[in-house]
């Protein structure tokens, strides 16, 4: 058996036709979903990038693996101590291995490992194709690659093939010759409000209205689709555009590998998985063109199989995690699940088209901000541990079906819910807790390591000037805090001062910890 993973940085599950989409964005791809199974709740237990692909390759939650940054100690492995093997957990352990124990070839087509110093990104692969610019390369630069490796290896059997694109992913870089295929369409209906936009004007944070850019709102003359900030509803199509472009672009990818697989003659001897690392919050928040928090708009992601023989047009309602697809793919091979994997098997949803998935899912992020969330029933229950500098409360709820882009806020309306989300997140963290006891050399939750150290990578402060953050520390923050008053946003910037006046102490009179300096 052949087996495609099409893996699109940042692509949300709700801009894919087959996802109720308005926009005609991926034709391709909703004709191979029409082919298989639609699989509407999945999600990223650790978001975004680096923490998402480590759990997905390696079958375990970040709190397990110690992954759950972009930079410091969290954004590295934990340390196996004495009872690391020959071989490490990710190589002895990880989906990859597995399915080269069972026979199969496997490749990858992603300068990931490199983007994020992500080594272990690469266990248990035969064959690696760095695309050379870690992930600021558009299409037309994977392109010959892939095509290269389609012609080559199409035919033969038993290869594992990860492609990765990154179209979808800010700064919108698809070349500007290939037009504006959405200029005509309208926006999401939502998001074309001018109530919408005056209020998300007054939002703080990175990646907010007046900072599309992380922490200033200076556009790049070198991605003319991507905006500095938006301000009216045609700086919002700029974005909302430039994003779908993206998607489309991928999409024209997705149709020309289709075609290889024909010419190869086996397009329907081959497992295609279509699916994603993270979402994009696109409004949801506040927030514009990033995958910054553990909500719907960051963690939800698409999933899309044609398993040769299984069911056609299918959707499975049930909620599953990116790293369930490691023991699925076991059970569907004739392989073991491993005994560190966190994830649970829907092969019956696969080859029988059978409802079976999760009742909740938790989420996690602490890159830019520290949160952790719980998703039951329609409930969506947020914690905040560090806001990245954008206001949010320590509880957030939100009702996904009457308000899927996260407007309302319900915490204090329902206190009975909350109690209940902070119970099902506590009653995770335990089970995390005992399992990490048995099988870790520490009983370290990482979260807490990220705090310590200064906070989530790209909101940290800190004495030292390190990249990824608002110009750097304490003195980035102060230059952000200033253009918060600049832009009228004087009390926000004021409440910003006061709630981390200790911390900008500390880290100003050295009592935080040094990192490196620039």
């Amino acid at each position: 058996m052949r087996i495609l993973y099409i893996d699109i940085d940042s692509q949300r599950p709700d801009h894919f036709g087959c996802y109720g989409y308005h926009r005609n964005t991926s034709p391709a791809i909703d004709k191979i979903a029409s082919e298989g199974i639609i699989f509407d709740k999945v999600y990223t237990p650790d978001a975004p990038c680096l923490p998402s692909r480590t759990a997905f390759y390696s079958g375990r939650f970040g709190i397990q693996t110690g992954v759950v940054g972009h930079g410091a100690t969290a954004a590295q492995p934990k340390i196996q101590g004495p009872g690391r093997n020959f071989r490490d957990t990710f190589d002895d352990q990880g989906l990859a291995r597995q399915l080269q124990k069972l026979g199969y070839h496997t490749a990858m087509i992603s300068p990931f490992g490199q983007r994020h110093a992500a080594w272990h990104f690469y266990a248990g692969f035969n064959e690696i194709h760095n695309t050379g610019d870690g992930g600021m390369e558009s299409a037309e630069v994977v392109k010959p690659v892939v095509n290269k490796w389609m012609a080559d290896n199409a035919g033969k059997d038993d290869w594992f093939l990860h492609i990765n694109y990154w179209d979808p992913h800010t700064p919108y870089r698809v070349p500007e010759d290939y037009g504006d295929p959405f200029k005509d369409d309208p926006l999401p209906e939502w998001l074309d409000n001018d109530e919408v936009i005056a209020r998300h004007m007054k939002a703080v944070g990175p990646h907010t209205m007046q900072e599309i850019n992380m922490y200033h709102s200076n556009p790049s003359p070198e991605y003319p689709r991507h905006p500095g900030k938006i301000t009216d509803r045609t700086s919002l199509r700029r974005m909302i555009d430039g994003y779908d472009t993206g998607v489309k672009y991928v999409d024209d990818q997705v149709a020309s590998i289709v075609e290889h697989l024909k010419k190869a003659g086996v397009y329907d001897d081959t497992v295609i998985i279509i699916s994603a690392d993270h979402g994009e919050n696109q409004g949801e928040l506040a927030i514009y063109g990033e995958h910054g928090t553990a909500d719907d708009g960051t963690c939800h992601i698409p999933l899309i199989i044609k398993y040769p023989g299984g069911p056609q047009g299918v959707r499975n309602s049930k909620l599953h995690y990116n790293l369930d697809l490691a023991p699925t793919l076991m059970d569907l091979l004739g392989g073991e699940k491993q005994p560190l994997w966190d994830g649970e098997s829907f092969a019956d949803a696969i080859t029988e088209g059978v409802d079976v998935g999760r009742d909740e899912v938790t989420i996690s992020q602490c890159c830019h901000v520290c949160q952790r969330s719980v998703r039951w029933d329609k409930w969506l229950y947020m914690r905040t541990y560090h806001d990245g500098f954008h206001l949010f409360p320590q509880e957030m709820l939100y009702d996904l079906e009457s308000d899927p882009h996260e407007q309302n806020n319900l915490a204090e309306a329902h206190p009975e819910l909350c109690r209940e989300g902070q119970w099902r997140l506590s009653r995770w963290h335990d089970a995390q807790m005992q399992k990490m006891a048995l099988n870790s050399n520490d009983v370290t939750d990482p979260l807490w390591t990220v705090i310590r150290e200064g906070g989530p990578f790209h909101a940290r402060i800190s004495d030292g000037t390190v990249p990824g953050q608002p110009n750097g520390g304490v003195k980035g923050l102060e230059v952000y805090l200033k253009h918060l008053e600049d832009t009228g946003r004087k009390e926000s910037a004021d409440e910003l001062r006061t709630k981390y006046a200790e911390r900008i102490a500390r880290a100003s009179h050295g009592a935080a910890p040094k990192l490196q300096k620039a």
